[in-house]
Formats: structure tokens, C-alpha cells, sequence
């Protein structure tokens, strides 16, 4: 008698958005990623610690989408039906070990960037979202490699010397406006 290994892989679906974001399918995650690209809906989270200091992580060398770079607190996708902002505390819960402190919407912004280094195309209806991250968290090591606190002028010099996801100044730049509002003295 021999023994059969049954393998099994779960289909993670995303869901399809039109320019208004209003819900028009589903895709499965990868092939909404692959050139040219289908616009779906996203998040993405930047948290603070009281002094101002943005979170950011660096992404686990293991994903198979832009691995290893630096990129913003926390980032993915709601599951069909999901409120982004459930999806949002979900997931940096799932990636941090921890749920954010404080959560509040920041809007949305689209766009559409090819990742030359993956190939992979990031055409995206991201929800954003600001808070306070929790004074511990224990990140999970599937998911994020390191995590750094920085101030601005840090950020500056991180950009500098290392790679960051295709996708982060944009957010970043979609944000800063609440991000000022809720941090107004922390040079933003």
C-alpha cells in the first residue's frame, strides 16, 4: 500500500474595482497582479508612535512579490466583501502581532506601477489609513523582516541607501495630509 500526499492551495481572490471603486468581480490575487494588471481593491496602513515616528517595515525576504524591500506600516487586501478598514486592523494585527492602538481612514488613491524587479504590475483603488501603533508588537517573520521607527529626515536617508516598494511614495503622498493633521509637530 502506498501513500498519497494530497496538496491543496487556497485560491486568495481579490476584489475587482472599477475608477470609483464601485466592486465589479473578483480575480485571484496573483494573475491581478500579472501585466497588464487588473485594478482591485487595496490598503494601505501608515502608524505612528507618540513621538510622531512613522512604523515601516521591511517586507520578508520569502513574499513573492517585492520581497525584502522597505515599505509602509502594512499593506494587502480586503477579501471580497470586506471592509477595508476591518482588512486594515486585520491584517496589521496578522503582520505586527499586534492591532493598532488608533485606526482612521485617510482616503483613497489609484494608480497604476509596474515593479521591474518582479515584474508584477500594482494597479490598485487603495483605501489608506493613519493610527498609533501598539507600544509592543511581536512581528510575524512570514510576513516582515525588520521594522524601523523614523522621523522624517530618517525616512530621507533610508530612502537613499535602500530599496522601497514601487508603491510608497505614492500612498505616502495620498496621506500626508491627515498624517500632518494628526502629527502636526512632527515635521511631516
Amino acid at each position: 500500500m502506498t501513500a498519497t500526499t494530497v496538496t491543496t492551495t487556497t485560491e486568495i481572490l481579490l476584489e475587482l474595482v472599477d475608477e470609483q471603486g464601485r466592486t465589479i468581480g473578483t480575480a485571484e490575487k496573483l494573475s491581478a497582479h500579472q501585466a497588464p494588471g487588473r485594478l482591485h481593491r487595496a490598503f494601505s496602513v501608515f502608524l505612528f508612535d507618540a513621538q510622531g515616528r512613522m512604523l515601516l517595515q521591511q517586507r520578508a525576504l520569502g513574499k513573492y512579490h517585492s520581497p525584502g524591500v522597505w515599505s509602509n506600516t502594512c499593506c494587502g487586501h480586503p477579501y471580497p466583501d470586506e471592509p477595508p478598514f476591518v482588512a486594515a486592523a486585520r491584517r496589521t494585527a496578522e503582520e505586527l502581532g499586534a492591532a493598532p492602538v488608533r485606526l482612521e481612514q485617510a482616503g483613497t488613491v489609484t494608480y497604476d506601477l509596474p515593479d521591474q524587479a518582479s515584474g508584477l504590475v500594482e494597479k490598485e483603488y487603495n483605501h489608506l489609513f493613519v493610527g498609533i501603533a501598539a507600544a509592543e508588537f511581536t512581528p510575524d517573520p512570514d510576513e516582515v523582516a525588520a521594522t524601523s521607527f523614523v522621523t522624517p529626515g530618517e525616512l530621507a536617508a533610508l530612502r537613499a541607501d535602500k530599496a522601497f516598494s514601487v508603491w510608497f511614495q505614492t500612498v505616502l503622498d495620498a496621506a500626508l495630509p491627515t498624517i500632518r493633521t494628526t502629527f502636526p509637530t512632527a515635521g511631516w
